[in-house]
Parts: C-alpha cells; structure tokens; sequence
C-alpha cells in the first residue's frame, strides 16, 4: 500500500504501508492548480484496472504482487 499523507498503518495481517511524502509540492499551489486543470481537461486521467471493496483487499494485493496489472487498483471504502 502507497500513502500520500505520511499514514504508515499498523502493519496488520501482513500489510506494508510505504509513505511517500510529498512536502514541497503541498506548498506549491500554482503547480497544484495545473495539475488540477490538467486532469480536468482530460489532459491527465488515471487508468483504474480495477475496483474492488475494503473487504477484497487481499484480492487485490494478490494480483498487484503477480504482476501485469495494466492501471490502478482501488480499494473503496
């Protein structure tokens, strides 16, 4: 599991949080704001391979670890 919010978890039932911290561009509001406009103006999409519950996370995990995943995939909560 990625973070963006510095959130490293309790490392429960195996899982490992890698926090990926982003300070300077927290500042950088123009940067944001481009970024923002970008995604927008369908610029910038995300490609979801897929979404699965909370409850399927372990699902996810599995695929993520075999590989070959093409997009991201979303746990919803």
């Amino acid at each position: 599991m990625v973070t963006l919010r510095g959130y490293d978890g309790p490392g429960e039932r195996g899982i490992v949080c890698e926090p990926i911290l982003v300070f300077r561009y927290a500042r950088e509001r123009a940067e944001l704001d481009r970024l923002r406009q970008q995604v927008e103006d369908g610029r910038i999409t995300l490609r979801v391979a897929r979404t699965f519950p909370a409850e399927q996370a372990a699902e996810a995990h599995r695929l993520l670890a075999a590989g070959g995943v093409r997009g991201r995939l979303v746990l919803t909560f």
